[in-house]
């Protein structure tokens, strides 16, 4: 990785006021349906503040663990990678089993710039869940228990095999960079207020994890955490022009904040996307998807296969709601890589592809294996 590379702050003219059109436009509608009166504003107030205490504030609080301990300890994965030569695939698979995308980027990063082989980038993209390990973990702990370690330990052979039978000529272009996401420079006002929101964001998540009753220990506390959370981190995302990744040399508040920001949108549209279908959709959900229960491990791998957090994170809160079986979701965490593949797409299209193909069988073996031979199993 470049470290030089486009770390000169922000300056965009396409703006209105500090905000960018597009995200503007989706923020103010997501605030529109939040002030909505009746049913509409008072399923969208719940499910924001959902969303902020079971998800947002475990994001925020990983990545500012994550990142802190990075710039405390000085410590470069890359060169800690290259050094680890047997270890190295079960390294990356660790990296990629990690909630969030940010260890996954990194081996990319690392293979980009020869640090590591190609065995180890298939180990982190099929290790990886991404974004929506957050969301699991938060609401079906139980689930993540299996699906995590499981991802970690297929990506390990998945790794390992690649390694000794890949006949691919797959050598990284050492030439190429990885570009950083703009810098944004001094640590902001909207950074700490973001933090002030997410502390006892995560206190009320914990204590949700319980079992407690939050509401009830809690009272009104929780929908204005939920929903002050909430309304700063879309402030932060519309005014953002950093896409899922952070550049490296900003703090790890600013890089907290702003990822987590944008995590936040996309958990966001999925809890909405669900409810709005059930509430005012009128359709029976589970009873259309299990006219198809066969394929539904195939459209979990499928879906996988597309770049991003975003349709995961949907197919996460479709398994969370009961629509589709744990073999399903157990195909989606091992088919997909979440953001990383971005990064692999621009530095080596091929090994991309390639390494994204390679996922793909296990995610089958292992999606029908949970279908054919234990079909009940954490449904």
């Amino acid at each position: 990785m470049d470290a030089t590379a486009n770390t000169q702050p922000i300056t965009d003219t396409r703006r209105i006021g500090p905000f960018k059109p597009k995200r503007l436009l989706v923020a103010l509608i997501l605030l529109a349906l939040a002030i909505a009166p009746g049913v509409l504003g008072e399923l969208t107030r719940g499910l924001m503040a959902d969303a902020y205490v079971q998800v947002s504030a475990f994001v925020a609080a990983t990545l500012l663990l994550f990142y802190g301990a990075e710039r405390v300890f000085r410590f470069n994965i890359g060169e800690a990678l290259k050094n680890a030569k047997g270890f190295q695939v079960p390294l990356a698979a660790l990296l990629g089993a990690t909630p969030g995308c940010g260890g996954a980027v990194v081996v990319v990063a690392a293979y980009s710039s020869g640090n590591v082989g190609f065995g180890a980038v298939v180990a982190t993209l099929t290790a990886t869940m991404g974004d929506a390990a957050f969301l699991l973990i938060a609401t079906r702990p139980d689930a993540a228990i299996v699906v995590l370690p499981l991802s970690l330990a297929i990506g390990v052979a998945s790794g390992w095999i690649v390694d000794a039978f890949s006949k691919e000529d797959l050598v990284p272009d050492t030439s190429a960079q990885c570009e950083l996401a703009p810098l944004i420079g001094q640590t902001r006002l909207r950074d700490y207020a973001f933090l002030a929101a997410a502390a006892p964001g995560l206190v009320i998540g914990v204590t949700q994890l319980t079992g407690a009753d939050v509401f009830e220990i809690y009272g009104p506390l929780v929908p204005i955490v939920g929903l002050v959370g909430t309304a700063i981190g879309l402030f932060v995302w519309a005014a953002s022009s950093v896409t899922a990744m952070t550049n490296q040399h900003d703090s790890p508040l600013t890089r907290m904040a702003e990822e987590t920001a944008f995590i936040s949108v996309w958990v966001i549209g999925a809890y909405l996307a669900y409810d709005y279908i059930v509430e005012f959709g009128g359709l029976d959900l589970e009873a259309m998807f299990s006219t198809v229960a066969p394929l539904l491990p195939l459209m979990g791998v499928l879906i996988g296969l597309v770049p991003g957090c975003g349709p995961q994170v949907l197919v996460t809160t479709m398994y969370i709601n009961g629509l589709i079986p744990f073999a399903a979701l157990m195909g989606n965490a091992i088919s997909n890589d979440g953001d990383a593949l971005f990064p692999a797409i621009a530095l080596n299209p091929k090994a991309a592809i390639w390494a994204t193909l390679y996922s793909t069988i296990p995610a089958m073996l292992a999606a029908y294996g949970f279908y054919f031979f234990a079909p009940g199993f954490m449904n």
